[in-house]
C-alpha cells in the first residue's frame, strides 16, 4: 500500500511519525489478505480546519478526531486506470491526537496509529453504524495496532 502524506500543520514534529503509516498499511494488508495495490492519503490537520471540514462535509459543527472520505462511497462503480487503487483520503487532527492520548494512558504514536488504522479501515469498507460491524472493525483495528506499537507505550 503507497502512503501519501500531507501535512498541512506547518510543523515538522509529526515527520518522526511517517513511518508509523507505512507499517500500520503494511500490517492491514496482511490482516485483511488485501491482493491489489492500493493508495491512501493522509492529511495531518489542526481542530481548525478539521471543524471546517467536519461542518461543510457533514453538517457537524465541532472538531473532531479523524474524518475519512472513501473514494468507494463517492463514485459509484467507478474504476481507476491506474495500476494502483486509490481508497481516498484520512484526515488526522494532530491537537486531538495529543489529547486523546494523555487522556488514554497511551503515547502520542499509538494514537495517531490508532486513528490513521481506523480511518483506513472505513476507506476499506468497515463500519461501526452497527453493533455487529463495530464488533468486527474494533477487533480489527486491535489486532492491527497490537502489532504494530504499544498500548501502553
Amino acid at each position: 500500500m503507497n502512503c501519501v502524506i500531507i501535512n498541512k500543520t506547518r510543523s515538522k514534529e509529526f515527520k518522526p511519525y511517517y513511518y508509523l503509516f507505512d507499517k500500520i498499511a503494511k500490517q492491514t494488508e496482511e490482516c485483511l489478505n488485501l491482493k491489489e495495490q492500493y493508495t491512501i492519503s493522509i492529511i495531518l490537520v489542526k481542530s481548525k480546519k478539521i471543524h471546517q471540514i467536519n461542518r461543510d462535509y457533514r453538517n457537524i459543527d465541532r472538531p473532531t478526531d479523524v474524518i475519512s472520505f472513501a473514494i468507494n462511497d463517492i463514485q459509484d462503480d467507478y474504476e481507476l486506470m491506474d495500476e494502483d487503487k486509490e481508497l481516498g483520503d484520512i484526515f488526522i487532527n494532530v491537537d486531538f491526537a495529543y489529547e486523546q492520548a494523555k487522556n488514554y494512558g497511551h503515547s502520542f504514536e499509538r494514537e495517531l496509529g490508532f486513528l490513521f488504522c481506523h480511518g483506513l479501515l472505513h476507506c476499506l469498507g468497515y463500519d461501526h453504524m452497527k453493533k455487529s460491524d463495530e464488533k468486527i472493525m474494533f477487533a480489527l483495528q486491535d489486532k492491527i495496532m497490537d502489532n504494530v506499537v504499544r498500548r501502553n507505550g
